[in-house]
């Protein structure tokens, strides 16, 4: 945020009174405030402030049925239609492991939280927003026809905040869902961190090795060799999207920001390239991906005990990642002949070295 002095909340809600077709992210940053803060206006007026109480909410989500499960980050927009069942709370890490929305969620990133209401000509749109200490949305769920009202209903008067000022209170922001070095001198040991890299024995077990090196990822795939990372043509991510779409390939598309990651898995058909925007729409999956925001994109290679496995991954001018894919393979089985043909017969450019 800049120093410019903020808006009263009766400003914010005359400047969405005169653009009430401008987005919300879009509108903020012409005012100069976070997306909260935006919301946060609106209290009293078809806005509720709610407790971000992550275990309540996803277990009392499970009753109020369809919805759309909706994650972003600066670039990316991943949306899902389904069901928020097969929760598991807890304190430091909650998921929801359904067939269709899919999440990792870290609770104490979820600062504020507000149900919303908006009139769209005779109809209303309700959602559930929430926000971290910057006021950058970490999770949205949209209210689709077939949602049970009524549960939707009584789990907002059971998480209402005493709270109902029109005002937040707004912390430095922290961006990225990725691993980032505190050190950005790396000191690793090359062939440390290859000999780490080839025990690893599960996918989840590379983020400890990156904090034990005090290393990011890019800096330890420049480092690692082109047998376990190599870079990509930027329009890789394009390329991949067309073929797994042609082949009827199952895909794990996971995007993500410091609060949750939300997960896709499953084919993709309908690509919709529009601007500067690669668009997926299908049923139950809705993907918005800015390329002009890709930076670089890399192939990774990790070994597991069922064998390697390959993701793509776009990193933004920041060097942090916000877009990730898989084959989809579940624990226990080994990855996609398709994918991993795939990833690795994607165009390559020569790797840079290690910074």
């Amino acid at each position: 945020m800049d120093q410019r002095v903020k808006p009263a909340p009766h400003e914010i809600r005359r400047a969405r009174a005169d653009n009430p077709k401008a987005r919300e992210r879009d509108l903020a940053a012409q005012l100069g405030i976070s997306e909260a803060e935006l919301v946060a206006a609106h209290c009293g007026d078809g806005v509720v402030r709610v407790e971000p109480r992550v275990n309540d909410l996803l277990t009392g989500l499970e009753a109020v049925g369809e919805v759309m499960a909706l994650t972003r980050n600066e670039s990316a927009v991943h949306e899902k239609i389904g069901v928020y069942d097969k929760v598991v709370t807890g304190k430091h890490n909650a998921m929801v492991l359904g067939e269709n929305i899919d999440l990792r969620i870290f609770p104490k990133v979820w600062a504020h939280g507000f149900a919303v209401e908006k009139r769209d000509g005779g109809d209303i749109r309700r959602s559930l927003q929430f926000f971290d200490a910057a006021g950058e949305a970490v999770h949205k769920v949209h209210l689709r026809p077939a949602s049970n009202l009524y549960a939707y209903q009584k789990l907002v008067a059971e998480v209402e905040s005493p709270n109902q000022e029109p005002t937040v209170a707004i912390a430095e922001a922290e961006r990225g869902f990725d691993y980032k070095a505190e050190a950005s001198d790396a000191s690793a040991d090359v062939d440390d961190l290859r000999d780490r890299w080839s025990r690893l024995t599960d996918v989840h077990q590379f983020f400890g090795m990156l904090k034990t090196l005090k290393l990011d990822r890019r800096q330890a795939m420049r480092m690692v060799g082109q047998d376990y990372a190599w870079l990509l043509d930027n329009d890789a991510v394009g390329a991949m999207f067309h073929h797994a779409a042609e082949g009827e390939m199952p895909i794990m598309c996971f995007v993500g920001n410091r609060g949750c990651i939300q997960i896709h898995s499953g084919p993709i058909k309908s690509i919709k390239p529009m601007g500067p925007w690669i668009n997926v729409l299908d049923e139950t999956f809705h993907l918005h991906l800015r390329t002009d925001h890709i930076h670089e994109v890399w192939a990774v290679r990790k070994p597991t005990k069922d064998g390697h496995v390959t993701s793509l991954e776009a990193y933004g001018a920041d060097g942090k990642m916000f877009i990730q894919f898989f084959g989809k393979r579940h624990e226990g089985e080994s990855e996609r002949e398709d994918w991993r043909f795939l990833a690795e017969n994607l165009p390559r450019i020569p790797s840079p070295t290690a910074a």
